[in-house]
C-alpha cells in the first residue's frame, strides 16, 4: 500500500514539476528579443495558426481549448502587433480566415526550434528501450488527458 502510495505522490511531484519547468523555460527561451510584444499564451496561440494554411478561428479556438470570444482578444492583440492577418471568407462572411504575417511565421519557427532543441536535450543519453519506453508512457498520459477532455 505504502509504496503505490509514494510512487502516486513521486509521480504528481515530478508531473507538475515538468510541466512547470518546461512553461518557465519556454518562456525564457522563447519571449525574448523580437518577441517581447507577447506572451507565452499568444506564441502558443501563433503556434496552433501554423505556418500552412489559413485557419479559421474556430478550428484555432478548439487547439487551444478556448472559445472563441476568448480567443478572439487575443487575436486583437495579436493583430495590432503585426503577427497576424484576418481575411472573411469570400463563400461565407461570417468566417473569418487567420494566417500568420511575416513577424508571426518568425514567432512560430523560433518556437518549433525552441521545442526541438528541448527534447534534443532532454532525450540525449537515453538508451533506445528507455525511448520508447518514454514515448510509450507519455503516449498513455497523452490519452488519458485528451479523453478527459470529451
Amino acid at each position: 500500500m505504502g509504496n503505490k502510495s509514494n510512487n502516486t505522490s513521486r509521480l504528481n511531484r515530478l508531473l507538475v514539476n515538468l510541466f512547470n519547468k518546461v512553461l518557465e523555460a519556454e518562456s525564457r527561451a522563447v519571449i525574448t528579443g523580437d518577441f517581447m510584444d507577447i506572451s507565452n499564451n499568444d506564441m502558443h496561440i501563433i503556434d496552433a495558426i501554423g505556418v500552412d494554411e489559413p485557419k479559421n478561428m474556430s478550428a484555432i479556438a478548439a487547439k487551444r481549448m478556448v472559445t472563441v470570444g476568448t480567443l478572439t482578444v487575443n487575436m486583437n492583440s495579436l493583430e495590432k502587433k503585426g503577427y497576424i492577418k484576418r481575411e472573411r471568407s469570400t463563400e461565407d462572411k461570417r468566417v473569418v480566415y487567420v494566417t500568420l504575417t511575416e513577424k508571426g511565421r518568425k514567432a512560430f519557427f523560433h518556437h518549433r526550434d525552441f521545442h526541438k532543441e528541448m527534447i534534443k536535450a532532454a532525450v540525449r543519453g537515453l538508451e533506445e528501450d528507455e525511448m520508447r519506453a518514454l514515448i510509450s508512457c507519455l503516449d498513455k498520459l497523452d490519452r488519458f488527458f485528451a479523453s478527459d477532455e470529451d
